[in-house]
């Protein structure tokens, strides 16, 4: 990289390691929560003015009550019987990261996917960040174009980058010589 070098890691810089464990904590009752599908109890956990930050097709929620209305309630419409499996997690100070998988069952409307009764493998990782006792940054990504693929729908419409690993296609080269 040619000039200056982007700021880096700009969040965690005033990260206090000794609240390591008070977020360990707050998270995993956090997440006890959501697999007891607890909605209107949750705030226990979150700041009222929370920011959860997801990615293309799951928004952008202001609050609390943005979470809730916009997300928990949706979500449990869309997959029933949906427990969360956190496969790893990290905690430093006040931020603490997860990845893993939700197993629901398709029992709702989802991205315009009418009900299929499948059971279904939702991918996700989380980075919180924990203040006070509560959850007041919450950056999400969530696979919604593999839970798309077990519906039987193909979001990328026979263009994901899957075609080069199958060898169905041919990747584009960047031109060696204008670097």
């Amino acid at each position: 990289m040619k000039g200056s070098r982007p700021e880096q890691a700009a969040l965690t810089r005033n990260n206090d390691l000794s609240k390591t464990e008070a977020t360990r904590s707050v998270v995993e009752g956090m997440v006890d929560g959501l697999n007891d599908h607890v909605i209107d109890g949750i705030g226990s956990f979150f700041a009222a003015n929370f920011r959860w930050i997801g990615n293309a097709g799951c928004g952008y929620k202001k609050g609390l009550q943005e979470f809730q209305d916009n997300w928990q309630r949706p979500f449990q419409a869309a997959f029933s019987d949906k427990v969360c499996i956190d496969e790893a997690r990290l905690a430093e100070g006040e931020w603490m990261a997860a990845f893993g998988r939700q197993e629901a069952t398709h029992s709702g409307e989802f991205m315009g996917i009418a009900p299929t009764g499948k059971r279904v493998e939702i991918r996700y990782m989380d980075f919180w960040k924990v203040v006070d006792g509560k959850i007041v940054d919450n950056w999400v990504m969530v696979d919604f174009p593999h839970v798309m693929r077990q519906l039987g729908v193909d979001p990328f419409n026979g263009h994901g980058w899957e075609e080069y690993d199958a060898g169905r296609k041919v990747p584009p080269r960047p031109d060696t010589k204008a670097a």
